[in-house]
Parts: C-alpha cells; structure tokens; sequence
C-alpha cells in the first residue's frame, strides 16, 4: 500500500491551495470507497461460497448482508444504484432457487 500511495502523491503536485486540498480530499474518498468496495466483494463471495457448499441456511443469510451491503453502497455512492439492483436480483434468483433442488 505504501508504494500505491507514494504513486499517487508523486502524481498530484500541485501548486494551487485549493487544488493540494481537492487531491488530499480526493485521497482519503478514494481509500474509503476501497474499503467500501471491498468488503462489498466480501460479502458477495461469502454468500457465493456458501452456495457452492450448499448449506441454504447460510446462503440465505449472507444473501441478505450481501443486498444491504449493495444497498448501503448505493446509497453513499460508491455503485450505482442500477448496478446494485441488477446485483441483488442475481444474487436473490440464486438465493431462491436454493429451495427448489
């Protein structure tokens, strides 16, 4: 991470106040929708894996977690709210075809 951030600071020199505020800004939105992004991924996965091992009760329960991290994700901005809608009902198509088999 370290040399991801040296990178992007050897990248913004600014001589303008306003413009050195903006990039330290842009920065830390950056760092915070990556973890965002992230545990988003996280959540998505462990609702994957726990259909893949086919236990329907967990895979239930982490669809839900994974739609209100997509959820929450939207609402700050860090998705789209189309692509989080598209994601859910994927997610939730699966989730309901857990029963049927």
């Amino acid at each position: 991470m370290n040399a991801e951030r040296i990178e992007t600071e050897a990248s913004n020199v600014a001589n303008i106040k306003s413009q050195i505020k903006r990039n330290r800004q842009n920065e830390k939105a950056r760092l915070r929708n990556k973890a965002v992004k992230s545990s988003l991924k996280t959540a998505i996965r462990k609702f994957r894996e726990a259909v893949d091992a086919g236990d329907h009760t967990t895979a239930q329960a982490h669809a839900k977690a994974a739609s209100r991290a997509l959820d929450k994700a939207a609402s700050k901005g860090i998705i789209h709210k189309n692509q989080a809608a598209n994601r859910k009902s994927s997610i939730d198509k699966v989730a309901n075809g857990l029963g049927a088999e």
